[in-house]
């Protein structure tokens, strides 16, 4: 059998070794809080700067696609007017302003005409937008002229 002064002994250091687990658990808790401060920044510019990535590549497809609408017109009617428009409907999502049209090539039945777009996208996402220069896009197309 247990003595009553073993017993008391255990006792006490059981309430010790609870006290330090408590102490203890207290000082993680704000570690955690001072490295989630320091790596929150990072992670919220990684993801800022992959939604500005997105952002250029949706750009480089509405070009893309406009490139091949406006090469369509150019193979009815070569004439850089019609093909602007063509370029600039077919792709709403980009500034008109900042859209170049150009047409290299014969304009006359069965000559092989070559239609390049160019067009600046903005980087203008918040924070890092002013971190990262405009993208110049290009989208080049050929066609036999009808």
């Amino acid at each position: 059998m247990i003595g009553p002064g073993l017993d008391r002994r255990r006792r006490s250091v059981r309430r010790r070794s609870a006290r330090r687990c408590r102490a203890g658990s207290g000082g993680a808790g704000g570690q955690s809080t001072v490295e989630l401060a320091l790596v929150l920044p990072v992670l919220v510019m990684g993801a800022l700067l992959v939604a500005q990535v997105a952002r250029v590549a949706g750009d480089h497809l509405a070009l893309q696609h406009a490139v091949r609408e406006a090469a369509r017109r150019a193979a009815i009617d070569p004439v850089a007017s019609p093909v602007s428009q063509a370029s600039t409907r077919a792709a709403p999502g980009l500034d008109p302003a900042r859209l170049e049209v150009e047409l290299h090539g014969g304009r006359s039945r069965g000559d092989l005409l070559t239609v390049r777009l160019r067009y600046v996208a903005p980087t203008d996402v918040p924070v890092v937008g002013r971190l990262v220069p405009d993208v110049e896009l290009a989208a080049t197309a050929v066609v036999r002229v009808e």
